[in-house]
């Protein structure tokens, strides 16, 4: 239960912060209060632990993506966590984080949130070990294995990698920053991985 806590605290600091947002204000709502996942925020996490966990980890994900200077970080008066009843485990949407008690995702930004779950050491024992998987954007795990090879071969790939897809995302973007296709990369993270 613990792990599964921390995991779950883990998830909305890192969300927060690929917000890119130096907010002070966090807010958090606990809008399925009734549900069996609102009971077991409200019992488990609560409010308080939540905005806690939300401004202490920021400055390792500024860390992450090498926001280093007032300029690198986007300035946002604040930064709302919403507890919902709905499909997918959590969105973002004007600065606030919808979360769910149900399961889902999508989106090279997730895997980028589970690349720093990774790294921060958050990491489920279920996940697959490096190498393993279909495709390199096949979702958690696995992709968050194959950016972290990728960060290997360029220390702060991820971080440039999450600037440039602020605007839309572009297969070419690993050629730019790594001189390689992304079927090149991944073919070569599995052999390596082998």
């Amino acid at each position: 239960m613990a792990h599964n806590i921390s995991s779950f605290l883990s998830f909305l600091a890192i969300f927060a912060a690929l917000q890119q947002t130096t907010a002070v204000d966090y807010t958090v709502a606990n809008r399925a209060a009734a549900t069996p996942g609102g009971v077991k925020f409200t019992n488990n996490i609560g409010v308080g632990y939540t905005k806690q966990t939300l401004f202490s980890d920021k400055k390792f994900i500024w860390a992450t993506f090498r926001q280093n200077t007032r300029r690198d970080i986007k300035n946002v008066a604040r930064v709302s966590v919403v507890i919902d009843d709905m499909d997918g485990v959590a969105y973002a949407s004007n600065n606030e984080i919808h979360v769910s008690a149900k399961s889902g995702s999508g989106g090279l930004i997730e895997r980028i949130a589970d690349y720093v779950r990774l790294k921060a050491g958050y990491a489920p024992s279920h996940w697959v070990r490096p190498g393993q998987g279909e495709r390199w954007d096949q979702g958690y795990d696995v992709t968050a294995g194959f950016l972290d090879y990728c960060n290997g071969l360029r220390g702060g790939f991820v971080a440039e990698l999450n600037k440039k897809i602020r605007s839309g995302y572009d297969n070419g973007f690993f050629v730019e920053l790594l001189g390689k296709t992304v079927d090149q990369l991944w073919a070569e993270y599995k052999a390596n991985a082998n």
